[in-house]
């Protein structure tokens, strides 16, 4: 049976299984937009983000809003051009406008200091900060990504290896700024078969197949293993796991606000870069959302959260717990911490004011 990209017709000419879970899913995620918003799809031409491109565009003119999209050229391969401009031409055939191509920035120096996460976390950053710049300009309202339950899945993995907290085993958020996921809950193969489905000729990334990148190597080889050893159901539980862990972590994180808000000393701070702290604030809470105010507050500092870990919030912890006269620390992103007269102060090179005087209590 022969389909156009918009046709895809079942049995009695109901839309196949497959593209209808696709469909209720990006109407649900979009079903907030005001009549007219522009939404952009961040595809790459891979079989998940074409089909959700293509959903994009069967869905906008029903639903009242207009569909396009975004292509961001990593430049890391060669013939990287070529696919991109590859992209999206599809998106253009399928209706989407406006389309993008994006080329992404140079890749930093390799001398330089490597960055946490290596070249996919490099990439990633880069992606989502060209997203967001077309989204700004373009005036768009959200940006769809392709992200399946099967990389969910992945992700909880990845952060499990990592011995990670709730919040990065919680995995990506269904929502995040413009960013929307409507695939989330769905499996990757449901995906794929909607892409059949539609005819879509999706491009395969060569990159995927490299067995170096730590999440290739669990999606090839790791989550088949759990699969056959375990039973079949292990991505879902796992997305499940991600889901339950999200909403405790959303109650925690706001807890863990409110006491860095009444820990901080008025009339301490500086602009962006100086955090003063009442350590008897800190002292009387949990030790759980203790440690979630105190990584809030080195991210205010400007630790960058890329390469900020628990080894670094524990030392921190200690100068509130377990005061010896030790410190300063010094931790990511320059940031330094050190605790006097009762105040724990957080500050980084050219911070304004005057450090306070060695605590000898």
């Amino acid at each position: 049976m022969a389909h156009g990209p918009h046709g895809a017709r079942g049995r009695r000419g109901r839309p196949d299984p497959a593209v209808a879970s696709l469909r209720s899913a990006v109407r649900g995620a979009c079903a907030d937009l005001p009549g007219g918003a522009l939404v952009l799809v961040a595809c790459s031409g891979g079989p998940d983000s074409l089909a959700l491109a293509a959903t994009a565009a069967w869905l906008a003119p029903r639903c009242g809003w207009r569909a396009g999209a975004v292509v961001v050229d990593h430049a890391l391969q060669a013939g990287s051009a070529h696919a991109a401009e590859r992209a999206g031409a599809a998106c253009s055939r399928l209706g989407l406008d406006p389309v993008e191509v994006v080329r992404a920035p140079a890749a930093p120096d390799p001398a330089a200091p490597a960055r946490a996460g290596g070249p996919e976390a490099a990439a990633r950053a880069v992606r989502y900060a060209a997203l967001e710049e077309a989204a700004q300009r373009l005036g768009a309202a959200a940006v769809l990504l392709g992200h399946t339950r099967d990389d969910q899945a992945e992700q909880v993995l990845l952060g499990l290896a990592r011995g990670s907290g709730a919040r990065s085993l919680a995995g990506m958020p269904a929502r995040r700024g413009p960013h929307r996921r409507p695939l989330l809950g769905l499996p990757r193969a449901v995906v794929a078969r909607a892409g059949d489905a539609l005819g879509l000729q999706p491009w395969s990334d060569p990159a995927n197949a490299d067995p170096h990148p730590l999440r290739n190597r669990v999606r090839a080889r790791v989550l088949p293993v759990l699969e056959a050893e375990l039973g079949p159901g292990v991505a879902a539980a796992l997305a499940r796991t991600a889901e339950q862990l999200r909403e405790d972590a959303d109650v925690l994180d706001a807890l863990a606000a409110d006491l860095l808000a009444r820990a901080r000393v008025p009339g301490h701070e500086r602009p962006d870069d100086v955090v003063v702290l009442d350590v008897a604030v800190l002292a009387a809470a949990a030790p759980a959302l203790r440690r979630r105010a105190l990584r809030a507050a080195l991210l205010a500092a400007g630790s960058p959260a890329s390469d900020l870990h628990r080894d670094h919030v524990l030392p921190l912890d200690a100068l509130v717990t377990a005061w010896r006269g030790q410190g300063p620390l010094h931790l990511p992103g320059r940031v330094s911490a050190s605790r006097a007269c009762g105040r724990l102060a957080l500050r980084r090179p050219g911070a304004q004011g005057r450090a306070p005087e060695h605590d000898t209590s």
